[in-house]
């Protein structure tokens, strides 16, 4: 089978599950936004403070798919299974401090002035996603796992079937009915806690039941911590995680700064940040599967491949970057109205997908090179980089503009300001990124084995 094949199939596979975990957001926004205009808002809010924690804690664990598949390149199935058991110490330590933040978000909500009305509901809300913070943790585990195995599909038909779990729920929770009182966006978190518990138990039933793990002997007695291993872990996955963090909440601070605008700013900023987290579903994936295949290569010894690999899913990602974003920029007025009715909310939303399209090229061209620098270790200087461009001159260079006015330009209170300024950041980190990646896998055949090798 072709690389092209192989990349294709594990990334199509992995978009399928990605899109269904997506639907899980899309539904609980449409939901939310039916019940009510105050409802959509508060889920603005509480979902950007919620996935500024989760996808860090999950960039932590995902980065770990490299070191799995090395050792599958290498033959050492054995030593995957003891890897992933030390990585449930890492995965405790992440819950904990996720949970923590979600348990405690009243600071950060007096001091990005969320309106009184909201903050109640908001809190109520990262309540409940705090006790589904572990178990989504663990789940992501398996996840990683099946992609360093080259098995996504597993992790797929799960995330697929929990959808229509997922939905009923949510329109079940948030409007009440049958005896139980209606909830608002807090009932979207109760249907979120339940799937994900349903599909953890789904998971490790697999993992008992599959002749595809037996190799891995995954159910020995948990050792104690090897720290060795675990710090290694940790150098790689704490700057991946930190620069995930930092990816995703250059824009989903874009909220809690957005809040003050009104509602209709906060719902119109809430459909476009959905919009913008489905289209990165594809360039993720991809992304996933060209890491998956650089490293197996890596592990196997075969750096050259592991090259190939990489240019290969550089170059799907610019095409289908484009392909996307014209789609997007072409129906930017009408998508508005699958999410509100109102026709303010609409009319905004349409004016944000054009530079919602315009961030989506970048994002494909960035996230691709990023998982793949991963492969050759290369962590710290992506995070430099994000922290300098996406806090400082996308979400720093859009609060500006919004409210304090830039150089020859005014203040404008508007949801554009930071979205224009986002998509410029990321324009110039993606083309930091593409040169990174080129310098890397251009290293001659010893010393990119050593890179790779940590």
């Amino acid at each position: 089978m072709s690389e092209l094949s192989t990349i294709s199939r594990h990334a199509v596979t992995v978009l399928a599950g990605q899109l269904a975990v997506m639907a899980f957001g899309v539904a609980d926004t449409i939901v939310a936004g039916r019940y009510s205009e105050a409802s959509l808002a508060a889920l603005s809010v509480g979902s950007a403070i919620f996935i500024s924690v989760y996808v860090a804690l999950i960039g932590v664990l995902q980065a770990l798919m490299p070191v799995w598949a090395e050792l599958r390149g290498a033959g050492q199935q054995a030593q995957m299974g003891a890897s992933l058991r030390q990585s449930l110490y890492l995965c405790a330590v992440a819950s904990a401090l996720g949970m923590a933040v979600l348990l405690s978000p009243g600071a950060l909500l007096r001091w990005t002035e969320v309106p009184d009305t909201l903050r109640g509901e908001v809190e109520n809300y990262l309540a409940v996603l705090a006790l589904a913070l572990p178990p989504a943790l663990l789940f992501r585990i398996y996840s990683t796992l099946n992609q360093a195995l080259g098995r996504p599909q597993l992790v797929t038909w799960l995330q697929v079937g929990s959808l229509f779990i997922k939905v009923p729920l949510s329109i079940w929770f948030t409007f009440g009915g049958a005896g139980l009182p209606a909830q608002g966006a807090v009932g979207c978190a109760w249907a979120t806690l339940v799937v994900n518990c349903s599909m953890l138990a789904l998971a490790l039933w697999l993992l008992r039941t599959q002749s595809l793990y037996r190799p891995l002997a995954l159910w020995q007695p948990l050792e104690r911590p090897h720290w060795p291993t675990i710090a290694g872990f940790a150098r790689l996955g704490v700057p991946a995680g930190l620069a995930v963090m930092v990816e995703v909440t250059s824009f989903t601070l874009m909220a809690l700064f957005i809040a003050r605008q009104g509602t209709v700013a906060s719902a119109a900023h809430q459909i476009a940040s959905n919009l913008a987290a489905v289209l990165y579903m594809v360039p993720l994936s991809l992304s996933i599967a060209t890491s998956a295949r650089v490293s197996y290569w890596l592990g196997a010894g075969e750096p050259l491949r592991a090259r190939q690999v990489g240019l290969l899913g550089l170059r799907l990602a610019c095409t289908m970057g484009l392909a996307l974003a014209a789609l997007m920029f072409l129906g930017r007025n009408h998508l508005g109205v699958l999410y509100s009715s109102n026709t303010q909310v609409v009319a905004v939303t349409g004016g944000l997908l054009a530079w919602v399209a315009a961030y989506h090229v970048a994002d494909a061209l960035q996230t691709l090179c990023v998982f793949v620098l991963r492969c050759y270790r290369i962590t710290v200087a992506p995070l430099v980089v994000y922290c300098t461009l996406l806090w400082g001159a996308g979400l720093g260079g859009g609060y500006l503009l919004a409210y304090q006015g830039l150089g020859p330009w005014a203040a404008m209170a508007t949801p554009a300001t930071f979205w224009a300024a986002s998509a410029v950041a990321l324009a110039v980190t993606a083309a930091l990124f593409a040169a990174m990646l080129w310098r890397a896998i251009r290293l001659p055949v010893p010393a990119a084995l050593a890179r790779a090798a940590g």
